[in-house]
């Protein structure tokens, strides 16, 4: 009986992409499972030929193979010069393990490349973390820092291969450069970390006596951040390519700076909002006038107090708190507001004429204390009601 055509045992087009292909192999294998038909020859059957088809579409040389000479590539040691990738039946523990670490995760630190070829030998660096200190000012107005970051750079004398002279490292010859060796259970392949190279898939025979074969060595390094204004604690910056050097010449991770705005000794902060509190004398507070308060900018505004102020009365400053962290054409470029909470200060220490004063103001009989009025009131009004 002829063989089906590959690509429509998958149901896909011969123009198909990697990505396509895997999909709807993830697709057929599901349906047809025998975990899912159990007792169904036919099932079993298909599932077996939708493997076979997979194994060869998903490596890019035997599907090159296949689109040129079709099942003849794999028949009688792979006719037409392409007897290096015929592989009978088809390997069907290779093609489920793609699809089962797609289901599943890297379970077991696969990093397969496209078409499912051997392992590569570079990993990506790790992602760093570092905690910076700001000042609320530098926060105001954004400010450049230098930061010293411990870490791992690409070693200079093997530039990262870990290879003693820079020579490229030889391929496994346990895992054929796969990073992993299989053992067939029954009906699956189990797969497990080569034990040779320890799944990096190739090994390196003369080490570099800087960094031991790692490709990389621990330096620290002193990097230039810009801080933008507008910035709070919590605010994250993403430093591409600045976290750990990658093995064996792999891309570096990055850097996250983590923001932390240190408190201020007269503002206090709430997102663009800033805050102060501020003292007013017992006179200007219950004639009104003016009072001098300090800015985040450095500079200076005059505040204008109503006469008879409380303390606790806030007042309003239009544009004097925090930049917002992005602004620009489209978005609320608009700084906050500031408020300013007045705090009547008691007098103390006063002199002889000063007692003499408040006792003649004291003896002054007028309404003007509504506050003390209305909270006698109260108290006489909850006697009353004691008494019954």
């Amino acid at each position: 009986m002829a063989k089906r055509d590959y690509y429509d045992v998958l149901g896909v087009s011969r123009g198909a992409s990697a990505d396509e292909i895997k999909r709807a192999y993830r697709s057929k294998a599901k349906q047809l499972h025998p975990d899912r038909n159990k007792d169904c020859k036919v099932s079993e059957a298909e599932f077996k030929e939708v493997n076979e088809a997979y194994e060869c579409l998903k490596d890019d040389q035997r599907k090159a193979a296949y689109d040129r000479f079709g099942h003849a590539a794999f028949e009688n040691g792979g006719g037409g010069g392409f007897g290096g990738f015929g592989r009978g039946g088809g390997d069907f523990g290779s093609a489920f393990a793609d699809v089962f670490e797609d289901l599943f995760g890297d379970m077991m630190g696969r990093r397969g490349g496209a078409g499912g070829g051997g392992r590569s030998r570079a990993s990506r660096g790790q992602d760093l973390r570092y905690n910076l200190r700001v000042s609320l000012e530098d926060a105001y107005n954004g400010v450049q820092k230098t930061i010293t970051v411990p870490g791992s750079v690409a070693c200079g004398a093997c530039n990262g291969t870990g290879a003693e002279g820079a020579v490229e490292p030889a391929t496994c010859p346990t895992c054929s450069g796969m990073g992993k060796v299989r053992a067939t259970q029954g009906f699956f392949t189990v797969e497990r970390t080569c034990p040779t190279c320890n799944g990096q898939g190739q090994i390196v025979k003369n080490p570099c006596k800087e960094c031991q074969g790692a490709g990389r060595i621990e330096k620290e390094r002193a990097l230039s951040v810009s801080i933008p204004a507008g910035v709070e604690t919590g605010t994250r910056i993403r430093l591409a390519g600045e976290g750990e050097a990658g093995m064996r010449g792999g891309p570096a991770g990055d850097l996250y700076i983590f923001i932390e705005v240190k408190e201020h000794p007269i503002f206090m902060r709430d997102g663009k909002m800033l805050a102060c509190q501020v003292p007013v004398s017992m006179a200007t507070a219950a004639l009104g006038g003016e009072i001098e308060v300090p800015t985040i900018d450095g500079g200076r505004s005059r505040v204008k107090v109503p006469s008879g102020t409380q303390s606790g009365k806030q007042l309003r400053l239009r544009g004097k708190g925090m930049p917002p962290l992005r602004h620009g054409p489209g978005l609320n470029g608009e700084a906050g507001d500031m408020l300013i909470e007045l705090s009547v200060e008691t007098p103390v220490n006063l002199t002889s004429r000063q007692k003499e004063l408040l006792r003649e103001f004291e003896n002054i009989k007028a309404d003007n204390s509504p506050q003390t009025q209305g909270f006698f009131q109260k108290i006489r009004d909850f006697w009353d009601e004691m008494k019954g």
